[in-house]
């Protein structure tokens, strides 16, 4: 399938999917929690100075991992969502440093296998009705994805780390489908989301957990048998649609970053999660590169530099995350 496709794919079954599994629930999700739909930041994530006309509609239409402006940006960052709450601070960091750069960056936070496809299209990007074109000068996703890009000629190496990562299971404040640890999640009845290993590079390592918590078998029954029959929702964007999903009532579970879900409890919305014990977990090393032929190629060098100083660490460490 042509990259074009893929992604044309993705926004209409992720986005459009996500306005009408929403549209079922509008009214009482509203109601009782009006936050629920993203964007949660409230524009804070939007780097842009001169923001003219301001239309967000949550739910109905918003380019929720899309931010700043296209206009003549200084730096553009592909990041992988699994940290888009860490974005803004970070940016507002690194601007105190280069005071240059203030409203003049852009970046994505798809999840790090659309952002490829959107390289390979040579940055031009659907959603919706809108097409437009943003190169990025730098990608961020795990390590292992981003040495394969380098050793393929995407990325201009070397790698680097940053960051690390551990798995949780998010799930409502209440925990109605009284879930204690990843062997539930074969539970039949249990309505789960899992992000779909097509799109999303999380899937690899929870697939892992899932083997080491009950066996190939808890890896089938979650991500075939339930599949199948419908008890596992496989996502497009994990990030969003997971925590949506679960304060929609669509599902009593998913796994998920520890990370993402410490933002959603710190936003005050009604997800908490359940601890997966060590030796069930799975850890993930978060590294950056350059990419081939960029037009910033020093504003990503000096970003490359930035994503593992002390400042930038101790904001990643509000959200769970440990130094690489």
């Amino acid at each position: 399938m042509r990259a074009n496709s893929i992604i044309k794919a993705v926004f209409g079954a992720g986005i459009a999917g996500a306005v009408a599994l929403g549209a079922m629930s509008a009214q009482s999700a509203e109601q009782n929690a009006p936050n629920i739909f993203p964007p949660w930041q409230h524009g804070f994530n939007n780097d842009a100075t001169d923001r003219g006309f301001e239309f967000t509609v949550p739910q109905v239409d918003n380019l929720a991992d899309f931010h700043g402006s296209v206009t003549d940006p200084k730096l553009v960052l592909y990041v992988g969502g699994n940290y888009f709450f860490a974005m803004a601070p970070l940016v507002h960091q690194f601007e105190q440093a280069h005071p240059e750069f203030k409203g003049r960056i852009y970046w994505e936070t798809l999840p790090p296998g659309l952002l490829v496809h959107q390289i390979k299209a040579h940055g031009v990007v659907t959603s919706g009705n809108m097409t437009w074109t943003a190169k990025p000068d730098a990608y961020f996703a795990g390590l292992v994805a981003v040495k394969r890009l380098v050793d393929d000629g995407t990325l201009a190496g070397p790698p680097v780390p940053y960051v690390k990562n551990t798995l949780t299971i998010m799930v409502p404040k209440d925990n109605p489908g009284h879930v204690s640890g990843l062997a539930d999640l074969g539970r039949a009845g249990l309505r789960i989301a899992m992000p779909n290993p097509e799109f999303e590079g999380v899937a690899r390592q929870i697939k892992a957990s899932l083997k080491k918590a009950g066996g190939a078998a808890l890896e089938k029954e979650v991500y075939e048998t339930k599949v199948a029959n419908g008890g596992t929702i496989l996502t497009h964007i994990h990030h969003r649609q997971t925590p949506l999903f679960l304060m929609q009532g669509h599902v009593d579970a998913g796994v998920t970053w520890l990370s993402e879900a410490m933002f959603q409890e710190q936003v005050g919305n009604p997800i908490t999660n359940v601890v997966i014990p060590t030796d069930q977990n799975t850890t993930a090393t978060y590294a950056g590169a350059m990419v081939k032929g960029v037009a910033h190629p020093e504003a990503a060098k000096m970003w490359l530099d930035f994503i593992r100083s002390p400042s930038a660490l101790k904001i990643f460490e509000k959200y769970g995350f440990t130094p690489a």
